[in-house]
């Protein structure tokens, strides 16, 4: 097809494979692809969409020619959205020099992008605008087409050996022109100085422009990072929106909003900050979406981590430098790091309390450990043992202070507000422990601390802001501030460029946060009491259930008392876990926190007395006296406030408790009155029955004695004791009336009645066959038996 065409039908074709921004039309749903279950699709889609397949081949054909197309603003992130709105230039370069006026005259604003930044935004904002797809996924989102190609993507254009490979070339000249300046549209404010892309400062010093295909292809790299993390991590609050703003630019939107306001109404400022407030109630990132930003977080460490050796001398270092080595050195401050502090606070604070947690927290734990996905490999002998986080790591840590620091204190206050017997909410407390205790981790973020909290000398008020807004979303090669030796005022600007300059800092060393830990280390004691109990309480269920008990034969329980609990659900194997995972992490906290060994077995011990003494069924405050249990005014309040409560049980005759909702009154009358004239009737023969020794007697006392009476040792708080009445051998018809036990009839009836066999030929079967169970359970389950106990 020539240009013209191909140029006319890739917008279409775009959103055909990703899916409309409104999320309407669903595209490839290449997130929903999976391997397993749609492998031809899944390997033709891959194939296509390769960074050397046929879509990107006719991205660079296109770029060649520098057609634009235009993407609407109202889909952009929140953020980003209302600062344009309000004609405020946000600070990423990406915007720049982009934004216009829809040609048709109406009210939308919308970026004119290139051929690549247009097919890696859709290709981006897929994974939000599409994440209420009906389709379920039926695998792992990791084994996903779209994960996958992420991936891809990532090892092409941002690569950790070697450079990013030239794409193929469609003009006579033999290079794909960089994307090119074009003057604004619409009159801005800027949140800085604005700069010139890599591409461009770089090649202003080159002789040629095919002198050096690395610099010339730069810039995708660039512009890849910047889409990602836009359109995955520039996800905020209005009040986060405004502090993040530096200073002399609020002066400006401050100017501009009165000047507009005293106009006319509804203007674009006002607009914006609406849509902002409509955003943030409405951005809920998904556990796939945490996967994806994972899956970047851990590359760019791998990436920056590849950066070679600093050379000796500063001026070999000036001439030798590479574009692709000078984005890796900055690629993690400058580009993620505030978007991705601010993502991780907005999931903190918003994400449910459950186990899905566990995708932000792996995310937050693999860019707090960049020493995982260095080149360097630890010795063979210390593989079993912890791997100590070495000095050179100090620098990367004060700059992400509060990455450690702040975070860590926000996953104190989830865990304490967590079930920690459950075994996944147990093995996150374990997994943060675990990375927090690695050697000299602790050692490197207090000296932090400390250097934070040295008294500033000579650093005026506002520098703060000045030195540390380098904006982080703008090109590397914008202009950096002077070199800072001081490694306190790194350390100080880190911190208020995140959080501004009226930010209260909460050492994560100090007094509070180590009475939070001590708090979570009792509710791990109680955590491991609570399961001990359920483990014990589930093996006393187990060894008390009989085999015959499966088929229903044995009686049920009268009392109707339920001691279950829906934590038995987890399993015996569940709980070892758990108690594993707690026992480690508090270990493991000991070790970060230097707590008291004594004190905290002081306090374990306190813990499981009191678990001990209050838990066994949560009995009321009383007072023992001769007459037995008396209630005190504690226990009073207690009860009548439902705080807790006597298990309340039927104590007298079997045959006279009340009528059960799944018996038939008439019929529970009507056989009490038959047991009794029959016991009455009988009672001598019975008597003698049961005195006997032999067989006949052992058959006897099992279906003539009741032993349910002598099971009863809880009484009321008022008698001590309690003499149990010896009712003897009787008859109990009762069970007749269980409508369970009816309609058990009735279907042995029914089914015989297919085999010809009428009610007493029936009746005769089901006698005949009782009676070589009662024999069996005589036999061999007589010792079973409470009332020989």
């Amino acid at each position: 097809f020539s240009l013209q065409e191909l140029h006319g039908i890739f917008p279409w074709l775009v959103e055909n494979i990703f899916g409309s921004l409104d999320g309407i039309i669903v595209g490839w749903n290449l997130r929903c692809l999976q391997g397993r279950t749609n492998p031809t699709e899944y390997s033709v889609a891959l194939d296509f969409l390769d960074p050397s397949g046929p879509m990107m081949k006719l991205v660079y054909k296109l770029q060649a020619e520098e057609y634009r197309y235009d993407f609407p603003v109202s889909y952009l992130p929140g953020p980003v959205k209302a600062s344009i709105q309000e004609q405020v230039l946000p600070e990423c370069s990406l915007y720049h020099n982009k934004v216009q006026f829809p040609s048709s005259g109406g009210l939308g604003l919308n970026l004119a992008l290139n051929p690549f930044e247009y097919y890696m935004f859709y290709f981006a904002i897929s994974l939000i605008t599409q994440k209420n797809s009906s389709i379920t996924h039926h695998g792992s989102p990791s084994n996903s087409a779209y994960f996958i190609l992420v991936d891809t993507y990532l090892k092409c254009f941002l690569p950790t050996e070697g450079s990013v490979l030239p794409p193929p070339s469609f003009n006579p000249g033999g290079a794909i022109p960089s994307p090119t300046p074009r003057s604004p549209a619409m009159p801005f404010s800027s949140y800085g100085i604005h700069h010139t892309s890599l591409l461009k400062r770089h090649i202003a010093h080159q002789p040629s422009v095919n002198a050096d295909p690395a610099s010339q292809e730069i810039w995708r790299s660039e512009t890849l990072l910047q889409i990602f993390v836009e359109m995955w991590l520039h996800h905020y609050s209005l009040e986060l929106y405004q502090k993040m703003q530096s200073p002399h630019v609020k002066l400006e939107v401050l100017h501009y909003r009165l000047s507009i306001s005293s106009k006319h109404h509804g203007s674009p400022a006002q607009s914006g900050y609406q849509a902002l407030h409509a955003y943030q109630e409405s951005f809920k990132p998904t556990e796939e979406h945490v996967l994806v930003v994972r899956l970047l977080v851990k590359h760019l460490h791998a990436f920056s981590n590849s950066l070679k050796p600093e050379p000796l001398s500063p001026s070999a270092h000036s001439h030798t430098a590479s574009p692709l080595e000078e984005f890796k050195r900055v690629v993690i401050p400058r580009f993620v790091q505030q978007k991705l502090y601010i993502f991780l606070q907005h999931c903190f604070g918003h994400w449910p309390l459950d186990a899905s947690f566990r995708a932000v927290l792996e995310m937050w734990l693999s860019y707090l450990q960049p020493w995982r996905y260095a080149p360097e490999k630890p010795p063979q002998s210390s593989e079993s043992l912890p791997r100590t986080v070495s000095e050179k790591w100090a620098t990367f840590i004060q700059e992400n202070l509060l990455m450690y620091t702040k975070l860590f204190v926000g996953f104190l206050n989830r865990a304490l507000r967590t079930d920690l017997v459950s075994p996944k909410n147990a093995l996150m407390v374990f997994r943060v422990a675990k990375v927090f205790a690695q050697p000299n981790l602790a050692e490197m973020i207090l000296k932090g601390e400390q250097l934070f909290l040295e008294p500033e000398l000579v650093i005026p008020h506002r520098q703060h802001r000045l030195f540390m807004t380098p904006t982080l979303g703008g090109s590397f090669f914008s202009s950096w501030p002077p070199n800072i030796t001081d490694a306190s005022f790194k350390v100080k600007s880190h911190v208020y460029s995140l959080e501004g300059q009226d930010f209260q800092y909460k050492q994560m060393f100090g007094p509070e946060v180590r009475n939070l830990v001590l708090k979570l280390a009792q509710l791990i004691c109680q955590a491991q009491t609570t399961a001990k109990s359920i483990s014990d309480h589930s093996a006393e269920t187990l060894s008390s259930q009989s085999f015959f008990s499966w088929f229903r034969f044995t009686p049920s329980d009268m009392n109707g008392s339920y001691t279950g609990n829906d934590l038995d659900e987890i399993g015996q194997d569940s709980i070892k876990k758990t108690d594993e995972y707690l026992e480690k992490a508090l270990e493991y906290l000991c070790q970060i926190f230097k707590l008291n060994e004594a004190q905290l077995a002081q306090m374990m011990m306190k813990c499981r007395t009191a678990q001990e003494e209050n838990g066994k069924k949560q009995l009321p405050d009383c007072t023992e006296s001769e007459d037995g249990l008396i209630l005190t005014p504690l226990g009073r309040y207690q009860i009548i406030n439902g705080l807790r409560r006597f298990e309340v049980q039927y104590q007298g005759d079997t045959e006279l408790q009340p009528i059960r909702s799944y018996e038939n009154a008439a019929l529970v009358r009507l056989l009490f009155r038959l047991s009794s004239a029959l016991n009455q009737r009988f009672a001598d023969q019975m008597e003698a029955l049961c005195s006997r020794e032999d067989f006949i007697g052992r058959l006897g006392r099992y279906h003539l004695t009741n032993p349910v009476l002598a099971q009863k040792t809880r009484h009321t708080p008022m008698l001590k004791d309690r003499t149990s009445q010896n009712y003897g051998p009787r008859i109990s018809l009762r069970f007749l009336a269980s409508y369970r036990t009816l309609c058990s009839l009735l279907m042995i009836y029914f089914i015989a009645s297919w085999f010809c066999i009428g009610p007493v030929g029936c009746t005769f079967i089901v006698l005949l066959g009782y009676f070589f169970y009662a024999v069996l359970m005589t036999f061999f389950f007589e010792g079973w038996k409470p009332h020989q106990h």
